[in-house]
């Protein structure tokens, strides 16, 4: 038996309290009260299209029955605008909010993190961007994901659109939740093609964060393999019946390993490469990261073949042969999968053009607080030769 091999230095972070459960959501009330007694008044964070679905009714029923008023802001948009944060801001501070509720997807988690640190502090948005950034503490936060996809809900991170295209990130600890809640009942209606591109979202988080150049470590690795199994044994099953609730709460659970696991070891190339997606042609982001994720691993398989192969015992059962043939056969899964569920798998079916690729090139090259992750350094000319073969 050889020696083992000197483990990596690394520090952990994740959300203190993580509900998963079927249903949970409508005794909400119940989980503020055993975690937050002193609160008075919520915020529900959402966005327009999902307070239409009605299934916020017997979550804020439940906080009213707590004894705590709630207001609701649902004007949260897909990359919401830094307008959409600081107006929701200034909502919560008008009611005087003391708990804040993230209830949506990842643009609504993300604003609900905002909301929390910015409420109770002077701080600016603006200096907050960048990494470690935000100086003050923040009000409770509960997120509540209805997607099974960005891992927001336990991650130190929030994502806004700066400018006409451009994004940028706050990361910080404090935009870590009090409490996750996972509950399959608000991601029913779901349709196919979002139960796809989110799935393969949080599938990307978790090859990401396996093969990460600075801060894979033991614990992400299990995370992000056990994300892996769930997600990708399950999400052609939710693709295919939405209504089944063990099959959601599986993809839910997934997703948030996936989230714990690359909110300690980062994402890289293909993340960088997604952002210019939507930002320029407002493509979902789970979908951004599909249509170039093919192409990203065949750029990486040099530096990351050993660690492809792993994955693929996982994401291929029966992925048999050299590391190489595994590796493509990791590859070969996610592209299947991305085909069988009907989204789209090439560029140009999404508006881009030949002609955009420079520019997108360009924006991808930006993104270095991605990029400094990769297993294989990625030149602009890389970045551009990605593009064309996903065009």
């Amino acid at each position: 038996m050889s020696a083992t091999q000197a483990l990596p230095s690394f520090g952990f972070s994740t959300v203190p309290h993580i509900v998963s459960e079927s249903g949970v959501s409508r005794k909400i009330g119940a989980l503020i009260t055993q975690h937050f007694p002193d609160a008075r008044h919520a915020l529900l964070v959402t966005d327009a299209g999902f307070l239409k679905t009605g299934l916020v009714e017997a979550p804020i029923a439940s906080i009213k029955a707590a004894g705590l008023q709630v207001s609701v802001f649902s004007d949260v948009v897909a990359d919401p605008p830094e307008a959409v944060v600081l107006k929701a801001v200034e909502d919560a501070r008008r009611a005087g909010t003391d708990l804040v509720i993230g209830f949506g997807g990842g643009s609504s988690m993300d604003v609900a993190k905002l909301i929390a640190v910015l409420s109770g502090s002077d701080q600016d948005l603006k200096s907050m961007y960048g990494v470690g950034n935000v100086k003050g503490g923040r009000l409770p936060l509960i997120q509540v994901p209805t997607t099974a996809g960005t891992g927001s809900e336990v991650t130190p991170i929030s994502i806004v659109t700066t400018g006409a295209t451009t994004k940028m990130g706050v990361v910080s600890p404090q935009l870590y939740a009090d409490v996750a809640v996972l509950d399959a009942e608000l991601t029913i209606g779901l349709p196919p093609k979002v139960t796809a591109a989110t799935g393969i979202d949080a599938m990307v988080h978790a090859i990401e964060a396996y093969t990460t150049k600075l801060k894979k470590n033991p614990l992400s690795d299990m995370l992000a393999a056990k994300a892996l199994e769930l997600l990708s044994s399950n999400i052609l099953a939710a693709c295919e019946d939405g209504k089944n609730l063990a099959v959601r709460q599986a993809m839910l659970l997934g997703a948030m390993l996936a989230g714990q696991s690359f909110a300690n070891a980062p994402c890289a190339a293909v993340h960088a490469l997604a952002y210019p997606i939507g930002g320029i042609f407002h493509v979902p982001h789970g979908l951004s990261n599909s249509l170039v994720l093919p192409h990203v691993l065949r750029f990486n398989a040099p530096a990351a073949a050993g660690m492809y192969a792993e994955l693929a015992e996982i994401v291929a059962p029966g992925a048999t042969g050299s590391v190489e043939a595994r590796t493509q056969a990791l590859i070969n899964r996610m592209d299947e999968i991305a085909r069988r569920t009907g989204i789209e798998t090439q560029l140009r079916q999404v508006g881009v053009q030949e002609s955009d690729l420079d520019r997108m090139a360009d924006d991808a090259m930006l993104q270095t607080r991605l990029l400094t992750n990769n297993p294989r350094e990625v030149t602009r000319e890389d970045a551009r030769a990605i593009y064309a073969a996903a065009l």
